[in-house]
């Protein structure tokens, strides 16, 4: 009888952990899932990037190398390997794909498989671009989060007018090997009277382009020198020595992206997660790049700014 009581117990206690079995499996030895880790950029450009996912998935209680193991691939900024590396991911028997900020990584996982789940990190808006077709309920396997950063380019003319009042022109910076993002960009940029790239641009706005991020020092060097005003849409840029920058912050969208992967490890589905989309975005000013390209920000700028660099 005292046999009979405790397996019934027994049974209890494993029926009560049922949801908690995958995990504890993985803990008695059989092999840890994998995160795959899917980046158009450069290991080195994006190893912030997978940090911050990697801190997401410790917030929810996976920590790597003790409940799952990770693969990253890199498609070292040339688009056409993205496919490739997506389906040796794949390959790998990945248990979720994190697509590092790029419309292009993010479709070339979705084109790759309908059965695992991927959770991307963008710039604009998912549906727009055909990886979900509501933003509520995404169905499929496919959620994410979206900076929505490349839709701020009328935000961006309004704040260079008012830093430059009398000027006619702007130049945009942009990829257009990177059509989606580009073409969101210019488009938003273009509702607000903005004018392409030319000799006589008095401001330049720097695009939020993998490859822009990975040389931002670089790129904010090369403006300090021609002594033209530009904005950005990282506050990274005007970190890295950018005048000003208007966005949401990529480093959380990553961290959130990280969440969700943990959330599906867990057992959640990632149609059932909505995509989230970003609410707050910081303006920052870099009051020693304006002394070094001898430009007064106004004091209405300067009081909206969420953080002078001084």
């Amino acid at each position: 009888m005292a046999s009979y009581i405790q397996r019934r117990k027994f049974l209890a206690t494993l029926g009560g952990a049922a949801a908690a079995w995958p995990l504890a499996a993985h803990s008695q030895g059989a092999p840890l899932p994998i995160v795959g880790y899917l980046a158009q950029g450069t290991p080195k450009g994006s190893a912030a990037l997978v940090a911050a996912v990697r801190k997401g998935l410790s917030q929810v209680g996976l920590i790597e190398g003790k409940h799952f193991t990770a693969e990253f691939r890199s498609a070292s900024n040339d688009a056409d390997r993205l496919p490739g590396l997506a389906t040796d991911l794949i390959q790998r028997r990945v248990a979720v794909i994190v697509t590092l900020g790029t419309v292009g990584a993010a479709r070339a996982a979705k084109a790759a498989t309908t059965q695992i789940p991927i959770v991307f990190t963008l710039g604009t808006d998912p549906v727009q671009v055909s990886l979900v077709t509501s933003l509520n309920h995404p169905g499929g396997n496919v959620t994410g989060i979206s900076t929505m950063n490349l839709d701020l380019g009328s935000k961006w003319v309004e704040l260079l007018h008012e830093l430059l009042p009398a000027a006619k022109r702007f130049a945009v910076l942009a990829n257009i090997a990177n059509a989606d993002s580009a073409r969101s960009l210019i488009t938003g940029t273009q509702k607000a009277a903005l004018a392409g790239l030319g000799a006589r641009s008095q401001a330049l706005i720097i695009h939020p382009e993998v490859l822009f991020r990975q040389n931002r020092e670089k790129l904010a060097a090369l403006a300090i020198r021609e002594k033209l005003p530009a904005l950005y849409a990282l506050r990274e840029f005007a970190q890295a020595g950018g005048l000003m920058s208007y966005g949401s912050s990529f480093i959380e969208a990553h961290r959130q992206a990280g969440v969700y992967a943990g959330r599906i490890l867990k057992g959640e589905k990632p149609g059932d997660l909505p995509v989230q989309r970003a609410t707050k975005f910081d303006f920052v000013i870099n009051l020693k790049t304006a002394k070094a390209i001898s430009i007064e920000i106004p004091a209405t700028l300067l009081a909206r700014a969420d953080e002078v660099i001084e």
